[in-house]
């Protein structure tokens, strides 16, 4: 991620001399007012289209989503994150101008799949002209353009979110030149722990993901396999083997990078048969554990570091104990009971990608000289990682409601008509769940709510 052509200026006004970044901004006001705006309609209005799209309200999402187009039109077209220098580094711009193209991509699937009778039935005239202007649609069919439209939906939140991400760092006039590097690397792998909190709040929140139904492997494998692949990555693109010296950093980094794919596949070969493991939960006390001992150049840094580290043990701690003695290896509770314990090892992880995605050296640079301590930067940080999390159970529990889901008191999701429910068992119209596919999250539910009623 090169933050842009800001050339000298740029380097000797805001990277060497972060002081100045304290001078008053004359549009603090409408900038603010700009990044909330951003916030609501490229991240949270359009989880909300997401969720109409995976519950197949097509027609719905489409309607929100054009609102959210609207919106990044006029933001890459007016708007703009400027700096002091009233300048916007090309990271943040591209992503607003790659934002608005896909927002196109995505309305055009989404005409598609709100409009598939046009597109896929046979026997009207009308039909069968576009059918064949479209005939590329007819052929990739209806299922595949479902699941590709809300692909799509998922995507331009995540989208969004990096869009809001960037913003700060715009504003701010942080990454230029030699701090360019630790900004990816603090954005990726901060970035990688919200999307893994997410995950666990989704296999933890959607029922027949807390059950597995029709999943061969637990959580745990899939979560050893990623831990895999990204400690390979890690292993031989943090240091230049043969090319350079090694420093403190290629050390911490690259070793981190080996205990990963040296345990995930561990983890891989202990929970091959479908079983539950505790090693990925383990490699993140590993992790939380070097990066609380991760000296840094200031005390506040440093500081914040070791807090990541805490909380990385702290998540890997609790889900050790959620799959050992509260599930007892199983994959759920027996009842499909959700713990208020479970939660936990979903929020650290959300949290400590906040944490580390605000701990670049510019960032720390610039708390330091405002004279605010790390505890109350560190309680800022929390606080946004509450509220993602709120975010996230929030729209998952919207898609659940669209499905016909109420939360009942123990914090799962059940059926408005649970006996009838689960009468369904015994009614030979149900099909047994075999395979599992992304467009499955909401067709076989919405199947068997429909047996259901009728």
């Amino acid at each position: 991620m090169d933050m842009g052509d800001g050339g000298e200026e740029h380097m000797d006004h805001a990277s060497h001399n972060p002081k100045l970044k304290l001078e008053p901004y004359m549009h603090a006001g409408s900038k603010s007012f700009h990044w909330i705006c951003s916030i609501i309609f490229l991240m949270l209005v359009p989880s909300i289209g997401t969720a109409l799209s995976f519950a197949n309200k097509h027609v719905l999402a489409v309607s929100v989503q054009i609102i959210c187009a609207i919106y990044a039109v006029i933001d890459v077209l007016f708007l703009k994150f400027n700096d002091m220098n009233d300048h916007e580094n090309r990271t943040s711009r591209g992503t607003a101008w790659f934002l608005g193209f896909f927002y196109c991509i995505l309305l055009f699937f989404g005409s598609i799949a709100s409009s598939s009778t046009l597109y896929f039935n046979e026997g009207e005239a009308s039909a069968n002209t576009i059918q064949k202007r479209f005939h590329w649609i007819t052929i990739l069919g209806k299922d595949t353009v479902g699941l590709i439209y809300k692909i799509l939906s998922l995507l331009v939140v995540v989208c969004g979110f990096i869009r809001c991400a960037l913003a700060p760092v715009a504003l701010l006039g942080f990454c230029y030149d030699s701090h360019t590097g630790q900004c990816n690397a603090h954005g990726i792998m901060g970035f990688s722990f919200i999307i893994y909190g997410f995950v666990y709040s989704l296999v933890l929140v959607i029922p027949w993901l807390r059950r597995g139904d029709g999943t061969r492997y637990s959580q745990d494998f899939y979560d050893s396999v990623i831990m895999t692949l990204w400690g390979i990555v890690n292993t031989f693109t943090e240091h230049r083997w043969g090319r350079e010296g090694w420093s403190m950093g290629d050390y911490q980094h690259t070793s981190m990078g080996i205990v990963w794919w040296a345990g995930g596949c561990l983890g891989i070969y202990l929970s091959r048969k479908g079983g539950r493991t505790f090693i990925p939960s383990l490699l993140l006390i590993f992790t939380g554990y070097s990066m609380f001992e991760h000296i840094q150049s200031l005390l506040i840094s440093t500081k914040v570091h070791s807090m990541f580290g805490i909380v990385l043990m702290f998540g890997g701690f609790f889900r050790i104990v959620e799959i050992s003695f509260i599930l007892n290896d199983e994959k759920c509770d027996k009842d499909d009971k959700i713990y208020s314990f479970q939660y936990i090892p979903a929020l650290a992880l959300v949290e400590s990608g906040i944490l580390f995605m605000g701990a670049t050296e510019e960032q720390m640079q610039l708390i330091h000289d405002l004279g605010a301590d790390h505890s109350s930067y560190i309680l800022v940080l929390t606080s946004a990682s509450f509220l993602i999390f709120l975010w996230f159970l929030m729209v998952l529990e919207f898609y659940l409601k669209l499905l016909g889901y109420t939360s009942s008191g123990n914090g799962s999701a059940r059926r408005l008509n649970l006996r009838d429910y689960e009468s369904l068992n015994n009614n030979p119209l149900q099909q047994p769940v075999t395979e599992f596919e992304l467009d499955d999250l909401s067709d076989n539910e919405t199947q068997r709510h429909e047996i259901q009623r009728s």
